[in-house]
């Protein structure tokens, strides 16, 4: 049981929430940020998050600050030019924001880093037994105790020494969230996002273009098959296997993509940031677990938004560069059938 901490009684407390990337994490990392804002209203609350993801959190109307870092960019060849300048120029503006509290949702040495670089006294984290990385709990001075087996309740609870405890349903505050609002389809479509971070999150092309082609050939929608940046070939595949039924939808920036999943009638993918872009907006879902546990990382309080197949060998949270059998022997019939069941619960 982690103790609870007092916060400076003579001004609006300040919070610095550290989470960089992935989408998917950031997205579940929403519901502290909703949290902190309802219990502190008058607060001022950073975020610390890459540029490439930087736009999802843009305009949002609980943030007072977004610090954005081009880790991603510094990692690229030949990315040292101006990288000293810019490291500066980030740790000037995190250290300015003077937090009184920073939250490392991230439990590896790049999120305990920069909360202890922030200059905040006080410096929240996983305890070292229930981080990614132990040895980075060094940089952290007040240890939690995680609870819960989701990732967002397991994030939530980095809260509990502040006094907040989980609500039930958790705020993901999507009315505060700008990102894609002005870029949502006057259209009725089911969206289909094939990419994935690892190889072994992709559903088959193939497999997915027959699921597209039958739910649009029962249903009155469009089949949209999102070709985000690198993915272009894959969404080609899913649309050439669905006998062109299925249509390309370009989703060039983070913008497009949210607003394509904002304006759908049902999302479908992998383990991947659309999926929890979805469940934030309350668009009906259906996402294909493969190497990651739907219980532990899948839609969030979303049981029958998720589909796996139960192997010896399922779940083992291993990167790998193609779908192995956990994936591959999904059927198209059992998603089809998922999904109308899931359209006819929305009207379309």
């Amino acid at each position: 049981m982690t103790a609870r901490l007092s916060l400076p009684s003579e001004r609006p407390p300040r919070f610095l929430l550290v989470r960089t990337s992935a989408l998917g994490d950031i997205v579940h990392a929403l519901p502290v940020l909703a949290a902190l804002r309802r219990r502190h209203a008058e607060a001022k609350i950073a975020w610390v998050v890459d540029e490439s993801l930087a736009p999802l959190l843009a305009g949002h109307r609980m943030l007072d600050r977004l610090l954005s870092v081009p880790l991603r960019r510094w990692r690229r060849p030949g990315s040292g030019r101006g990288r000293a300048r810019e490291l500066r120029g980030f740790v000037s503006d995190l250290r300015n924001f003077r937090a009184d509290v920073a939250i490392d949702l991230m439990g590896n040495h790049k999120g305990a880093l920069i909360a202890r670089a922030s200059g905040a006294p006080l410096r929240f984290g996983a305890r070292r037994a229930d981080r990614r990385e132990a040895p980075s709990a060094l940089w952290i001075n007040r240890p939690v105790t995680l609870a819960g087996s989701h990732s967002v309740d397991r994030t939530f609870s980095l809260l509990a020494p502040l006094g907040i405890e989980p609500e039930r349903p958790l705020d993901f505050a999507p009315e505060a969230l700008a990102c894609g609002e002005d870029l949502v389809p006057d259209a009725q479509y089911f969206y289909v996002h094939p990419g994935a971070a690892w190889g072994n999150k992709r559903y088959p092309p193939e497999l997915w273009g027959e699921v597209a082609a039958r739910i649009a050939t029962d249903t009155s929608l469009e089949a949209w098959v999102g070709a985000a940046p690198g993915e272009e070939q894959l969404a080609d595949r899913v649309v050439a296997a669905s006998g062109a039924v299925a249509r390309r939808v370009e989703a060039p920036t983070l913008g497009h993509l949210v607003g394509l999943v904002r304006g759908a009638r049902l999302v479908l993918g992998g383990d991947t940031g659309a999926i929890h872009i979805a469940r934030v907006f309350a668009v009906p879902l259906l996402a294909l677990h493969g190497p990651t546990d739907p219980e532990l990382h899948g839609p969030y309080a979303a049981p029958a938004g998720a589909i796996d197949r139960r192997l010896p060998c399922s779940f083992c949270h291993r990167r790998m560069e193609s779908a192995k059998a956990c994936l591959v022997g999904i059927d198209p019939r059992r998603v089809v059938e998922r999904a109308l069941t899931l359209l006819s619960t929305v009207e379309v």
